[in-house]
């Protein structure tokens, strides 16, 4: 069965092959290739992504065959051009399956009107047609948002508000997708909900995801961590809810003086006034308003495979304060690794999590009720080893490697069967 994968980033062997720096994001992909191809043998696998280059590139030296697309003109608006060259790929490898990995960008909707919609399915990761709504402002009102705006802002024509602008076109285009396929896999009741909300017609499959191998090798022990620590994975857009706990921290640091907010990804608070954003001068503005020190908030910088895997070993709490999220991987890591883990009760996190018992919820705005959450950590060893224990069970199954990558075997076959057999199970070829 010939599988092609289209995808947000390139993998790691072709950024090697290609000697440019790894994203970030992505590589729970590049783990569950891996598996499918080992469970299946019949498989062959190839991976379209955009590149920054000026032709279509094959590159068929690795297990998996990697197609190249020119990223001419960036990924956030649609790109017609792109359309020729799903035309090619599709001629040249002739797949079975087509399985589009994120509806969030347009590339995906360019290959459905390029080449059609049959046997085509879409893995839902976020939802940006959901996100670009109230959410993405993450609850700041827009006259403080205005009212911090820099200089950065207006010269590049960034600001939050801009960006939500933006987000919103590209969640036409995710809207559009959604609705033009038969198939969509997901694994939380919230993206089943807002699949069946675009395209009740389309099928729904379920599978979960496969994450970075490391994570499944190394655990957290209370002992080795550094105490009254909380790690967040993300903090650059208000979406992601760093600025909930700059609010809640004042109320932690009476009763625990020593805690420190770990941040994975540059440090865009402390840079020169002109390099600043809106962003950061609000949350500057939080920290002020909260007499919050700047070495209570700390940036990593962007932090690879590894580096993740310490920092959830290294961390006390692993915090995933969102405003709105489906399943980010990142909660899914933490508990892997045991991280006792604390999150908002918001899109799918409330299926990855049963609170006070594979981890801890709040609401979103709830700021008291956060920082009684993490200080309950704090306080309790026993609790968070529960927590540990607990999460790292749940999380072994749900992401478990081989069972994963059999359920999306399954899936393609079901995708390729259906047009085959009619719905009485008779064969339509003669």
């Amino acid at each position: 069965m010939k599988i092609l994968w289209i995808t947000n980033v390139p993998f790691p062997e072709i950024c090697n092959e290609l000697k440019i720096k790894h994203p970030i994001s992505g590589g729970w992909m590049h783990a569950g290739a891996s598996m499918l191809i080992e469970t299946n043998q019949n498989i062959k696998l190839a991976v379209a992504s955009l590149y920054d280059g000026n032709e279509l590139l094959l590159i068929e030296k690795y297990s998996i065959k990697y197609f190249l697309i020119p990223n001419k003109g960036g990924n956030n608006v649609y790109n017609h051009l792109l359309e020729k060259y799903f035309s090619e790929i599709k001629s040249m490898f002739k797949p079975d399956v087509i399985h589009i990995h994120g509806s969030e960008y347009p590339h995906s909707l360019a290959y459905i009107k390029a080449c059609g919609n049959k046997n085509v399915v879409v893995s839902v990761q976020g939802l940006v047609s959901n996100y670009s709504s109230y959410y993405y402002l993450g609850g700041i009102v827009e006259k403080d948002l205005r009212k911090f705006r820099s200089i950065r802002d207006l010269i590049r024509n960034d600001s939050l508000l801009q960006q939500q602008k933006r987000m919103k076109v590209r969640g036409e285009y995710e809207i559009e997708l959604l609705e033009n396929v038969k198939h969509i896999i997901g694994r939380t009741n919230w993206d089943l909900s807002n699949a069946w909300a675009l395209n009740p017609k389309a099928k729904y499959h379920f599978c979960n995801e496969t994450l970075r191998p490391s994570f499944y090798k190394k655990r957290w022990k209370i002992e080795n961590c550094k105490k009254y620590s909380i790690f967040l994975s993300q903090g650059h857009y208000p979406i992601k809810g760093i600025q909930q706990i700059i609010k809640a921290l004042p109320i932690i640091l009476q009763h625990y003086p020593e805690t420190k907010v770990y941040v994975a990804g540059n440090d865009f608070i402390n840079v020169s006034f002109y390099r600043r954003n809106g962003f950061a001068r609000y949350l500057i503005y939080l920290m002020n308003k909260n007499q919050i020190l700047k070495d209570h908030i700390n940036f990593l910088g962007p932090l690879n495979e590894t580096q993740m895997l310490e920092q959830f070993v290294f961390s006390h709490i692993f915090l995933c304060p969102s405003i709105i999220e489906n399943s980010p991987n990142s909660l899914g890591e933490a508990q892997l690794v045991g991280t006792p883990c604390v999150a908002s009760y918001a899109g799918g996190t409330m299926e990855m999590i049963s609170d006070g018992d594979t981890g801890l919820l709040y609401r979103f705005e709830e700021i008291a009720l956060l920082a009684k959450q993490i200080c309950r950590i704090f306080e309790n060893e026993e609790i968070a080893n529960s927590l540990s224990e607990k999460a790292h069970k749940v999380a072994f199954s749900r992401h478990h490697r081989m069972n994963n990558a059999i359920q999306l075997n399954t899936i393609y076959k079901q995708i390729v069967n259906e047009g085959i057999f009619d719905i009485q199970g008779n064969s339509k070829i003669n």
